[in-house]
């Protein structure tokens, strides 16, 4: 028996680079067997790319029996797109990428679609980019958390109206962009009742922590050394905070924030280093963009439930986002019991006694 698809159906098939002819007149399975291509974009900005995502998603593809290849484009734009043109090649039925840029992004998905194979933009929202679904946590909920995290560590510091830098993620990731509307949510009111003092504000190119470093040093130095609060959008550039200020003799004395709950973000909250960081279920994220990314390359369609508004083409693009939780000295042992750390990598030598403390064991 044919089966017929509604016309909004039809129309989102079409959209998402895939056609009624995922099945055929007799109603069985698409000729092309799904086949799932995940980008993901560098192993040097973020552990989580390779430690968390690479895994849970593999875990995810096969459990679900589906033939699947992911790589790793290494922050590579050029890597990014022969990645992209290999996988189509080798009959990808879905894409899903965590863009470099949304230049980078947009490039590959157009050539995907145009080539009948459908796109995700996990974590990262490529503007203009038109993939059939976006899958990622509420990124300014996750800033506001920043903020929220800082403003109670200066407070408990007792700190008279401190100076904040603010060390903001690549200018060229909307993720960056909404981390930054989130915690400024929180900080500017602050600011403008003169309550605090707004110090340097950079953007890091590329996520790069080594940057990030020398950005931050001179911040030190066009203050004199005067910053009482870092908000940091990760924890890789906290990191880079954490050994400047180390280097100043002003480690565990200037509150710092991060995200991602690396463990050695986790390890510096333990140690009274760093001031809180943001962890993202990245098990969550993965789990629900590989159900997406099987269920296109079957030609069947899903209803996510909330959009987003893509900020160029003004298209309401089919999300997932998923709640972030802030963490601090008081609840690292959640991130352990959720399975995204082990306490065998966390309470290694210095660290043990301070798990221990904290109830980690």
């Amino acid at each position: 028996m044919r089966r017929f698809l509604t016309i909004a159906a039809a129309g989102l098939l079409a959209f998402s680079g895939l056609t009624a002819c995922g099945q055929d007149d007799d109603g069985g399975s698409a000729t092309k067997p799904p086949k799932i291509g995940v980008i993901l974009p560098d192993s040097k900005s973020s552990a989580r790319w390779e430690t968390a995502d690479r895994k849970f998603l593999q875990a995810a593809f096969e459990a679900a029996g589906v033939e699947y290849d992911i790589q790793n484009a290494q922050n590579d734009k050029t890597a990014f797109g022969t990645i992209a043109d290999q996988m189509i090649t080798n009959g990808a039925t879905v894409l899903m990428i965590v863009n470099l840029d949304s230049g980078t992004g947009k490039a590959v998905i157009e050539k995907a679609r145009s080539q009948g194979v459908a796109t995700i933009d996990y974590d990262r929202l490529t503007i203009g980019g038109n993939s059939s679904y976006y899958v990622s946590f509420d990124n300014e909920a996750v800033g506001k958390l920043q903020g929220e995290g800082l403003v109670k560590c200066l407070a408990d510091a007792k700190v008279e109206k401190p100076v904040v830098a603010e060390l903001n993620g690549s200018a060229t990731d909307n993720n960056a962009t909404l981390f930054k509307t989130g915690y400024d949510s929180v900080l500017q009111p602050l600011y403008d009742s003169g309550e605090y003092v707004k110090g340097p504000d950079e953007s890091v190119p590329e996520w790069d922590n080594t940057q990030a470093g020398t950005i931050f040093e001179q911040m030190l130095t066009s203050t004199g050394g005067k910053i009482d609060g870092v908000l940091a959008a990760n924890d890789g550039l906290a990191h880079a905070v954490i050994s400047l200020l180390e280097k100043n003799n002003l480690k565990g004395k200037v509150p710092v924030t991060g995200q991602d709950a690396t463990v050695q973000a986790l390890q510096h909250i333990l140690a009274g280093e760093q001031c809180m960081t943001v962890y993202k279920a990245v098990k969550k994220e993965a789990d629900a963009a590989a159900e997406l990314a099987i269920a296109l390359a079957k030609g069947e369609l899903k209803d996510t439930g909330q959009t987003v508004k893509d900020p160029e083409t003004g298209r309401d693009v089919p999300s997932v986002l998923l709640d972030p939780l802030s963490i601090t000295v008081e609840n690292v042992k959640a991130v352990v019991d959720d399975g995204y750390v082990t306490v065998a990598d966390l309470c290694v030598d210095a660290y043990a006694d301070l798990c221990a403390d904290a109830g980690i064991s």
